[in-house]
């Protein structure tokens, strides 16, 4: 199904491009001008998972919101279709904690996991680009204002990190919370026992739509969301079960992989035991989430893979086409 999805997206950003050069090929007294622009966009990147559900999407969209920036690469073919390069640098963040203590009855579970991570996304993306408002006969005849959509397919690079218990040391001399590359401790038991480590490098699939503003005869602005669905489960580093903690390779890797037994928030440090004690009306909760198997899930083993999504505010410049001159006769 995954293969099939991604496939099937793959197919239809290809048949886009290629529609439109076909289009311009076969139309040699088209009046349009085929023209390439530039840009730059910064914005926010949303993470969708395990730690930020897509059953809450507005929580999951603003709760743990961070940063993205970007550049593109856009040649227009007709005046209505386009084909785009783009690198998108982005930072998706989750955490158990935040996102569940002030809703303990329906994220309980979740919250006594107390999972967190971070990870700086790099993604290469090819799209295909259609405006709703065709632009005119050549770049200085663009419409004012032109919404659109996009679809495309990209190369995603990731490492997920999470911070150190308090009072664990990554050295001996080494007391302070640190963060940490998840993927090479295998926290699911990855390495071990033939259970190989997930894959740093994925694709996802980008799709979205944007409104683009005409400032003027070379610059404009565009505002665009674009959501990402990837074939992976680990861009948070959790998508499975706990693995037995024999197993893991050191102790680094055993704090790491399960999170429930201590007292404060694993990224922020916030105290956790009051809270467990009040909701679980016991005096010793660790050693109710220690033998309750209610609380022994870590990841959603395949029901959801991993999503994220970009808000970008931008700004292009386009790039002077060469105008052919008719020859003298």
């Amino acid at each position: 199904m995954k293969n099939n999805l991604l496939i099937t997206s793959l197919i239809a950003a290809t048949c886009l491009a290629l529609q439109a050069v076909d289009a311009q090929a076969q139309n040699g007294r088209n009046p349009f001008v085929p023209y390439s622009e530039v840009g730059l966009g910064l914005g926010t990147a949303s993470y969708y998972g395990e730690i930020a559900g897509y059953r809450k999407p507005l929580k999951s969209t603003f709760l743990m919101m961070r940063w993205s920036a970007g550049a593109m690469y856009t040649r227009h073919f007709t005046p209505k279709l386009a084909a785009r390069a783009s690198f998108t640098w982005a930072r998706i963040a989750g955490d158990d904690y935040t996102y569940n203590r002030k809703d303990l009855n329906s994220g309980i579970v979740q919250y006594a996991r107390n999972l967190h991570f971070r990870n700086d996304l790099k993604e290469f993306a090819l799209s295909g680009i259609y405006q709703f408002v065709p632009d005119g006969r050549n770049p200085n005849y663009r419409a004012k204002l032109t919404p659109y959509v996009f679809l495309g397919i990209a190369a995603l690079a990731h490492s997920p990190e999470a911070r150190t218990p308090v009072g664990f040391g990554t050295t001996p001399d080494d007391t302070e919370q640190r963060w940490v590359k998840l993927q090479p401790l295998g926290t699911e038991g990855q390495g071990q026992n033939g259970v190989k480590p997930y894959s740093l490098v994925t694709l996802a699939i980008p799709v979205g739509f944007g409104v683009k503003y005409r400032l003027n005869d070379r610059f404009g602005l565009a505002g665009e969301i674009g959501f990402r669905y990837t074939p992976s489960d680990y861009l948070d580093d959790a998508g499975g079960a706990y693995p037995d903690p024999t197993i893991l390779k050191d102790d680094l890797a055993r704090v790491m992989s399960d999170r429930r037994l201590e007292p404060t928030a694993a990224r922020k440090g916030g105290d956790r035991v009051a809270e467990l004690q009040n909701y679980l009306n016991t005096t010793d909760p660790m050693g109710v989430l220690a033998a309750d198997p209610a609380y022994a899930t870590r990841g959603a083993d395949g029901v959801f893979n991993d999503g994220y999504m970009t808000i970008s505010f931008q700004v292009h410049y386009v790039l002077t086409p060469r105008i052919k001159c008719p020859p003298i006769k």
